[in-house]
């Protein structure tokens, strides 16, 4: 009965350290993974942070680009009222007696009709044969 306990014993102890030894064995395969994974996961963050910092850096230019762009925008407005201005003025000076009238003596000294120069300036043809009469007196 002692050998069979003991043989029962040592068959015991070896199946023990079988489990162990298998024990042992999936231990480390797991830190072997666990570490995998770990450099996986610093891998993961370095490209999160570059990404962040890659829009960020998108970001910064997209604003200042913005800014650049509403400056562009004040100018232009700008520059369309003074354009306007300019244009109110110059449509003034076109409808000026004097300015039609060159118009109409320059016109008449070209040898064009009092029809083509009253259609040119928007004066009556009355109008400008009478200026064409003072001229000629």
């Amino acid at each position: 009965m002692s050998t069979t306990l003991i043989v029962f014993l040592s068959l015991t102890e070896l199946a023990l350290l079988g489990v162990l030894l298998v024990f042992f064995w999936r231990l480390r395969k797991s830190e072997a993974l666990l570490s995998e994974l770990q450099a996986r996961q610093e891998e993961f963050v370095r490209k999160l942070q570059f990404n962040a910092k890659l829009e960020d850096e998108l970001m910064q230019t997209f604003a200042r680009r913005q800014t650049e762009l509403a400056k562009l925008d004040t100018e232009l407005e700008e520059q369309c009222k003074r354009l306007n201005k300019l244009l109110d003025q110059a449509k003034g000076l076109c409808r000026s007696p004097q300015f039609l009238r060159q118009l109409v003596v320059a016109g008449h000294k070209e040898g064009k009709s009092a029809k083509a120069l009253a259609q040119a300036t928007g004066l009556p043809v009355e109008d400008v044969e009478l200026i064409i009469d003072q001229i000629g007196t």
